[in-house]
């Protein structure tokens, strides 16, 4: 475990002197939250530029992408970049995200022991699961207001860095691959899962099939809009940023809007092994939405805000369907902490998507009365 750990600390020192970090080195601590990336904040003792003569802390995140899940990972940070100097031109006095260039100007180091970067670590608070409406609406206007402020961004500059990646068909067809080759055996044990989601796959895939007919538009979204993607402040909860920008890309506001909600909302955690209590809690979804729509709900057409409520039924199948078919492929995705997590996962995401199905009208009627507030 020691060397281990002596490996790690050589390898981040490393890192940082890429990224031209001052400094002494003195620890690191490895941040849990999130499925797909390795991320540790690291801690250098410099002078202070404010005190001549004397000693500073300074805190940096440094990541290791998962180049799996990002096949083109110096897309993921060209998107990024785009976006994060598009919103500081706009705004300079925002707080944002500020990655670190290396000394050919580039955003990140690509070696043999994977993609790294390194950005800005700002001393805030995050919430994997919470019931305080007031941090709830503050995500959905944090939420809200990127999406806003990307609103007038040509989407045509962006990569497409994960190709479908919220496109519904095309997961439940990569679902289908999976149980058809069963790779490692799994299939007979998921038989009610996928009989279920095949169930609901019309009404799961209808915001893919209308934005394929032209009527819901694409916008630059942030595709993966889970709470503990807004940093707050640790006194008021104010949102202070939107993180987690990896999936920054052209999408359908309803995939912002509807994987919010499927995190935030749900009465237990994503992947709670007890799935019958899944559900979702109604005050929160209002909370979210009341944030959410104050910004956007002036831009929106009336298809999308017609599909809004719906999205949350299509966001909670599709990513049910991408943790069932990553068990059937034997987990090579998402991080998993034991044999069964991503079935766990999925069992979960299914009886949240049932409640959904029973709350839809009365999903429907708040945003309208959101809207009208507005």
């Amino acid at each position: 475990m020691s060397n281990q750990k002596e490996l790690l600390d050589k390898k981040l020192i490393e890192v940082c002197r890429h990224f031209r970090i001052p400094g002494q080195y003195q620890f690191c601590e490895e941040i849990k939250v999130g499925n797909v990336n390795k991320t540790y904040k690291v801690t250098f003792e410099g002078e202070d530029p404010k005190n001549p003569g004397k000693t500073r802390l300074k805190s940096y995140i440094v990541q290791s992408v998962n180049t799996f899940a990002f096949k083109n990972p110096v897309q993921v940070m060209n998107n990024i970049d785009k976006v994060t100097e598009y919103i500081h031109a706009k705004d300079p006095d925002r707080r944002a995200l500020h990655f670190h260039h290396t000394h050919d100007r580039k955003t990140y180091i690509f070696d043999k022991s994977g993609f790294w970067r390194l950005f800005n670590f700002i001393p805030s608070v995050t919430y994997s699961a919470t019931d305080n409406l007031r941090v709830i609406y503050n995500a959905g206007l944090a939420f809200g207001d990127f999406q806003m402020m990307l609103s007038d961004f040509d989407a045509s500059q962006l990569s497409e860095t994960i190709p479908d990646f919220h496109n519904t068909i095309k997961r439940y067809e990569q679902l289908e691959e999976q149980v058809t080759a069963d790779p490692v055996g799994r299939v007979k044990e998921v038989q009610e899962e996928i009989a279920w989601l095949r169930s609901v796959k019309d009404q799961a895939c209808k915001l893919t099939q209308l934005q394929l007919d032209g009527v819901l538009p694409l916008r630059v979204t942030h595709n993966d809009t889970k709470i503990n993607n807004v940093l707050f402040d640790q006194e008021t909860d104010d949102a202070l940023v939107v993180i987690d920008l990896d999936t920054v890309m052209p999408g359908l506001v309803g995939h912002d809007f509807g994987d919010a909600v499927r995190f935030a909302a749900n009465l237990v955690e994503e992947d709670s092994p007890e799935a019958e209590k899944a559900g979702v809690n109604m005050d929160i979804f209002r909370a979210f939405a009341e944030g959410f729509l104050s910004k956007t709900a002036k831009s929106l057409t009336k298809p999308e805000i017609d599909t809004l409520a719906l999205s949350c039924l299509a966001l909670t199948c599709e990513l049910a369907t991408r943790f069932l078919a990553d068990y059937i492929a034997g987990d090579v995705y998402f991080k998993t902490n034991y044999a069964e997590h991503n079935l766990v996962r999925t069992r979960c995401q299914i009886a949240l998507a049932k409640d959904v199905l029973q709350k839809l009208p009365q999903m429907e009627k708040i945003i309208g009365d959101c809207v009208k507030k507005v």
